[in-house]
């Protein structure tokens, strides 16, 4: 995910700040229209949960049920269709029971083979840009009876019930949904808190309240309807001109410290902040002829300014990270900032010597346009800055669309790029697994067996995600020896919402995807 707190701090979400004041009662009303309009920039690319490895979840999250998900608050998957455990010690067989007189939104039972059928036509698909990578622990699933699942590990994986959990396991309407191929058209036939009713790709997606819904979704409003928006300006003004209630996705830095401030233009608004799980980071090939020195990359490492790269193109909208786990997830470290401390020019000249570099390094670091945001390409150029003032390289940057970009460094054709990373679950798995071994999301570039075939399937016997620190410690400082990879910064995530709307802080789930179902009209603000 890309697309992705001690996790208790992501999903509480941090700080609510008012940009215009007024006094506020909380609580929602029947007395109080209840249907909230929010506008996003993160359109979906399918409405079919067997093609969704993307930014698609933010609705499926809403006209879906999944067996077990992440409440807002939760630190691990919670029951919502089915309540589930591993039934053996070493996390290889996940047993789930389905909640009774769960239907979809046409009147379909849901039952124990809808689940079943749900999970194994993903398998089946297998679409391009589809969640099979998700399944790669899964041998087969089992039913028994009306309400019964068995999931069938080929290995042990504690982090199974973490994968069932994303909305890329939605559980679909079997009649609906071709056990072959992706369903067609702008319908959707699911269980979860809300039923899409009229939808136009790109434009907007209607949701009403789902009167058949059995699960854990606690719902403050009626409907909602979902704006999207080619350019994050266009949804700044519609809030601004009351046109929606709420904004969520796709706000820039410059949006957001727009709406910090007090001017005229923010009465009545607000801006809600929390800690996001999405990262940036630069790979390094190491089978590049320069970049495949590893006194070259504790180079960069030790130059690089990762404050003044955060102050100057992101002002403040995100933080410096100094460890692929980012801040809120557990396990997450410091092990760059330990191993390397702040940027130092001079610690950089005499890596180089001892390697006897004497001259400046030059190397091509390449970013892709079209995948990040606006903000990448200033991102670089301050990267290039930084690297360049040193007076230790020469870099030559280049960039590509996605799709160019993603199949260059599939290939290695690249010696440096950057990378994103928004994490499918909230798990310190999640964020080293994805990066290490030969089909790895950056290309196959590190691969490291104490890692892959040590640390990750031992964390994986252990159920209690908690007590998975200090392996998840150990795989870090492994990174940190190898450098394969720079952490530069994580995101903070924002939802500017008229004063009159309540619920913010607590809309995002620990997946950083959009809970619908808290927003609410305030009785009176």
């Amino acid at each position: 995910m890309f697309y992705r707190a001690s996790l208790q701090a992501a999903a509480a979400l941090a700080s609510l700040s008012l940009v215009a004041g007024c006094s506020v009662f909380s609580g929602s009303s029947s007395d109080v229209d209840q249907h909230i309009s929010v506008g996003t920039t993160s359109s979906p690319s399918t409405l079919d949960p067997a093609g969704a490895w993307d930014n698609s979840w933010e609705l499926m999250r809403n006209v879906f049920q999944t067996l077990v998900s992440f409440p807002t608050g939760s630190t691990k998957p919670e029951p919502d269709a089915a309540e589930c455990t591993f039934t053996d010690s070493t996390s290889m067989a996940y047993r789930c029971t389905l909640r009774d007189g769960l239907e979809f939104s046409d009147g379909e039972t849901l039952d124990a083979e809808a689940v079943k059928y749900s999970i194994d036509r993903i398998v089946a698909i297998k679409a391009k840009g589809g969640p099979l990578g998700l399944l790669g622990s899964l041998d087969r699933v089992e039913t028994k009876g009306d309400d019964l699942v068995i999931f069938h590990l080929n290995k042990s994986d504690a982090t199974f019930p973490f994968v069932l959990a994303t909305p890329a396991m939605s559980i679909v309407a079997p009649k609906q949904y071709p056990k072959d191929k992706l369903r067609t058209g702008n319908a959707v036939t699911g269980s979860g808190p809300y039923v899409l009713g009229h939808y136009e790709p790109h434009k907007v997606a209607e949701l009403k309240k789902n009167d058949s819904y059995k699960g854990f979704a606690d719902r403050k409003n009626d409907s909602v309807t979902i704006r999207y928006y080619e350019k994050s300006d266009a949804m700044v003004t519609a809030l601004r001109g009351d046109k929606i209630d709420a904004t969520y996705r796709g706000l820039t830095a410059d949006e957001v410290i727009g709406l910090q401030g007090s001017k005229e233009e923010n009465k009545g608004l607000q801006l809600v902040e929390s800690v996001g799980a999405d990262i940036r980071f630069l790979v390094f090939n190491p089978k590049d002829p320069v970049a495949g020195k590893r006194a070259v990359r504790e180079a960069v490492a030790r130059v690089v300014d990762r404050d003044s790269l955060v102050a100057k193109v992101y002002q403040g909208t995100a933080e410096p990270l100094y460890s692929i786990v980012p801040k809120g997830i557990a396990a997450h470290t410091t092990s760059f900032f330990d191993a390397f401390g702040d940027p130092d020019v001079k610690e950089a000249r005499e890596v180089l010597a001892d390697a006897g570099i004497t001259e400046p390094v030059e190397m091509t670091f390449w970013y892709t346009t079209d995948r990040y945001g606006s903000s990448t390409a200033p991102e670089f150029e301050e990267i290039k800055r930084q690297l360049e003032k040193s007076g230790l390289f020469k870099i030559t940057l280049k960039s590509a669309p996605w799709s160019t970009f993603q199949e260059g460094f599939n290939k290695g054709d690249y010696a440096v790029f950057g990378r994103g990373w928004f994490p499918d679950f909230p798990d310190p798995d999640n964020f080293i697994a994805p990066f290490v071994g030969k089909e790895s999301a950056t290309g196959g570039m590190y691969v490291n067996k104490k890692i892959t075939e040590e640390i990750l399937p031992a964390s994986r016997q252990e159920s209690d995600r908690g007590a998975v620190s200090k392996q998840f410690a150990e795989a870090q400082q492994i990174m940190v020896q190898d450098i394969p990879l720079l952490p530069l910064w994580q995101g903070k995530l924002y939802i500017a919402a008229g004063e009159d709307i309540g619920g913010g802080e607590r809309a995002l789930d620990p997946q950083t995807v959009m809970q619908m179902w808290e927003l609410y009209r305030k009785a009176s603000w």
